[in-house]
Parts: C-alpha cells; sequence; structure tokens
C-alpha cells in the first residue's frame, strides 16, 4: 500500500469518516496510478477489478476527497476533469495532453519548476501552487 494510500485512509478516520469498502477501493485504485484518471476510469478500472463499486459511488468519493484536499482535480479542457493524489513534497509533476487521442502523461522538469519560481521572485506573488498542461500530439499520432 503506497504511503499516500495509507495516510489518506488513516486521516479520514481521525476525521470521523467511516472506512466504506467503496472508499477503500477508490483510495487504493488512486495510489497505484502514476497519473490523474476521469472518474470513468476509476470506474472501469475497479469493475475490472471485480469491485462492485457505482459511478455515482465514485463521483461522491472524489468529491470528498478533494474537498479535504487529499485528490487534486487537474482540468485538461473539453469538460473533463480527471483526478490524482495531492502529494505533498517532491512528487509534483505536470501534464501532457494529446491533442489526437487523448491521452495525459505526467512529466517533471526542474528547470522549469524553477523558472516558475523566479516569475513568484520576479512578480512578488507568493502562489498557493501552479499547473502546467501541455497540448500537441503525441509519438503514437504524430
Amino acid at each position: 500500500m503506497s504511503d499516500w494510500t495509507s495516510q489518506t485512509l488513516e486521516e479520514l478516520q481521525r476525521a470521523g469518516y467511516r472506512s466504506g469498502g467503496a472508499r477503500r477501493a477508490v483510495i487504493q485504485l488512486l495510489g497505484r496510478q502514476q497519473c490523474c484518471l476521469t472518474a470513468q476510469e476509476i470506474f472501469d478500472g475497479l469493475r475490472a477489478e471485480g469491485r462492485g463499486v457505482g459511478i455515482a459511488s465514485v463521483y461522491r468519493i472524489l468529491d470528498l476527497l478533494a474537498d479535504e484536499g487529499f485528490v487534486q482535480r487537474v482540468e485538461i479542457g473539453d469538460a473533463i476533469t480527471r483526478f490524482e493524489p495531492a502529494h505533498a513534497g517532491g512528487d509534483h509533476h505536470h501534464h501532457l495532453v494529446c491533442n489526437s487521442c487523448g491521452k495525459v502523461e505526467a512529466f517533471e522538469d526542474e528547470r522549469l519548476e524553477d523558472a516558475l519560481r523566479q516569475v513568484e521572485r520576479k512578480t512578488g506573488y507568493t502562489t498557493a501552487g501552479h499547473d502546467v498542461l501541455l497540448r500537441g500530439d503525441c509519438q503514437d499520432c504524430r
């Protein structure tokens, strides 16, 4: 079980939330992912594992996790929202989105992070966070 999964389950329990099977299944699935997923992809993944969780439950759980700060919503456009664990510290990444097939991939770039910190210094802003989304065509669609 990932650190994020364990921590999220423990913190929800401490906050008084009961440990429901559907919530646990969604959290465990998210904890195994490398990048963001839609609610439908989460639902499909749970069904493929033989978990009988309804799509409405998936949406309710994701709303709770986002409201409590355990997941972040990733808006990639076209009214599509994806969700991924909100990791503290160095697990921050950004996203590439293929215009043709819709594939989403995570990427990290320390020079980009340095440039964004430089913008903060130049502008005097203290940013609470940032999201970088790059669009183009993946290798398969080029």
